[in-house]
């Protein structure tokens, strides 16, 4: 995840072949894919605090783009940035996953949904299969391992069955209210989905909020559930 010696942009920047990739999966994807436009001082900054070359997609998605939206937003891969998608996946992750820059994350979020769930790539604080991507499911407060690297879970995101993933939590005109819906926010469902009376999505409240909010209640349940 980290290439800690390695220390400029310049450095960082030498091999660019990571987005030659994604540009690959994304023309031949499936899915409703949606590249943002890079900044290109968002994109150094962010790279240079990640520590990871741009020969990787997910330091090339951290420098050349402001991020991924799949399927009109319901699922946002997290690169530097943009104004449909404000958070740097550097900035996401400070004061989650860790205090300072440089510092080594448990895990490293990536990648969120609509539901407020969370996709992390695990360092060690998740399980023992370092470097696998896994999904914080809001129905279940639980981390849940996906058994896919990065790479294989941008190809999931382009190409895979996210219908499919998501068939459970798909309710009447949810297109329609995905529009509604800014990147940068997730559904606040009362009852929440981990309880019985959330089960159904068509009769729960649904109401976008911040997802930083989302974030820090999912947490909070969580904790408060394991006690």
């Amino acid at each position: 995840m980290a290439q800690v010696s390695v220390r400029t942009i310049q450095e960082l920047t030498t091999d660019t072949s990571g987005i030659d990739l994604v540009k690959e999966w994304s023309h031949n994807a499936k899915n409703k894919v949606e590249c943002l436009p890079m900044n290109k001082t968002a994109g150094e900054q962010t790279l240079y605090n990640l520590k990871v070359t741009t020969r990787s997609p997910m330091g090339a998605i951290a420098f050349f783009t402001g991020g991924i939206l799949i399927e009109n937003g319901w699922l946002r891969i997290l690169g530097s940035g943009s104004e449909k998608l404000t958070r740097s996946i550097v900035s996401w992750n400070k004061g989650k996953t860790y205090t300072q820059f440089g510092e080594q994350p448990k895990f490293l979020l990536v990648a969120d949904d609509v539901l407020g769930g969370m996709f992390a790539i695990n360092a060690g604080g998740l399980g023992t299969d370092m470097g696998k991507i896994y999904y914080f499911a809001p129905e279940r407060l639980e981390w849940e391992p996906l058994d896919l690297t990065y790479s294989n879970f941008l190809k999931f995101c382009f190409n895979g069955d996210v219908n499919g993933f998501y068939k459970d939590f798909r309710w009447d005109n949810w297109e329609q209210d995905l529009q509604n819906i800014k990147s940068d926010q997730a559904l606040f469902f009362m009852p929440f989905l981990w309880t019985k009376e959330g089960k159904d999505l068509n009769k729960v409240s649904k109401k976008p909020v911040p997802i930083e909010e989302i974030y820090s209640l999912n947490i909070s349940n969580q904790l408060s559930l394991k006690h």
